[in-house]
C-alpha cells in the first residue's frame, strides 16, 4: 500500500464532504429529533473546517455531497429503510437539506445523491475523472453509512481512499470505530486531519512545482 505522503502528494487528491446537512447534524434536524446521538458532530465540524481551509490553501478540490429526496426517487424499499424513520430526511427544497456549518464556494463542486453511496446514479465519477482525481479524502456523516458506502464504492472504482477519522461522525461511537477498522483493513488508509494538514504544509512548495510541470 502507498504511504500517506505518496497518496496525498504524488496523486491528484480531492476532499469529499458527505451529507453535512441540517437533517443529519443540526439539533433540530430530522434524525436528531428522532433520537439520534449527535454528540460527535461539534468536534467533527471543527476538524472538517480546519481541513477545508488547508485544502483551499493547497488548491485541493472540494466536492460536497448533498442528499436530496423527492417522490421521483422514493422507492418502497428506500422509504421503509430504518423502520421508516428516515422517510422525511433531506426533502428537496427543505431547510433540512441545506448544508450545516459549511458553505460551498463558487469554486467548489456539489454532487446530489439519492442513496447512501455518492456513486450510485450520480455524476460523481464523471466529475472525478474530469479532474483526474486519484485519491479521495473522505469526510462527513454518518461514518458507518453514507461515508463508508461512498468510500467502498470509490475503492471498487480504483480510487485511493483516505478516511479522515476526526472529520467524520456517526450516531454511535462503536459504529464509527468499526468503520475505521474496516476501512484500514480492506479499503484504504485512516488518519487524523492534522496529519493530512501537516503533509500538505511540509511538502506544499515541492508539490505545487511538480503539479505545475505536469500540466
Amino acid at each position: 500500500m502507498k504511504s500517506l505522503n505518496e497518496l496525498l502528494l504524488n496523486s491528484k487528491t480531492a476532499v469529499v464532504v458527505v451529507d453535512v446537512q441540517n437533517d443529519y447534524c443540526h439539533p433540530e434536524g430530522a434524525l436528531p429529533r428522532a433520537g439520534c446521538d449527535i454528540s460527535g458532530i461539534p468536534g467533527m465540524i471543527g476538524q472538517l473546517q480546519k481541513l477545508l481551509i488547508s485544502a483551499k490553501e493547497h488548491q485541493v478540490p472540494v466536492i460536497y455531497i448533498q442528499t436530496l429526496h423527492e417522490p421521483a426517487t422514493d422507492s418502497e424499499a428506500w422509504t421503509t429503510r430504518s423502520s421508516g424513520r428516515s422517510a422525511s430526511v433531506c426533502r428537496v427544497g427543505s431547510w433540512g437539506a441545506e448544508f450545516y456549518e459549511v458553505t460551498p464556494t463558487q469554486d467548489d463542486i456539489i454532487v446530489n445523491k439519492h442513496r447512501y453511496s455518492a456513486f450510485v446514479n450520480t455524476r460523481l465519477d464523471s466529475v472525478l475523472k474530469t479532474l483526474k482525481i486519484e485519491t479521495l479524502i473522505m469526510t462527513g456523516v454518518s461514518t458507518n453509512v453514507c461515508v463508508e458506502s461512498t468510500a467502498r464504492d470509490g475503492f471498487m472504482l480504483d480510487y485511493h481512499i483516505v478516511l479522515a477519522e476526526d472529520a467524520c461522525a456517526s450516531y454511535s461511537r462503536t459504529a464509527h470505530e468499526m468503520t475505521m477498522e474496516n476501512i484500514a483493513g480492506y479499503f484504504g488508509s485512516v488518519c487524523g486531519v492534522q496529519r493530512i494538514v501537516d503533509v500538505w504544509a511540509d511538502k506544499a512548495p515541492e508539490y505545487r512545482e511538480s503539479m505545475s510541470l505536469s500540466r
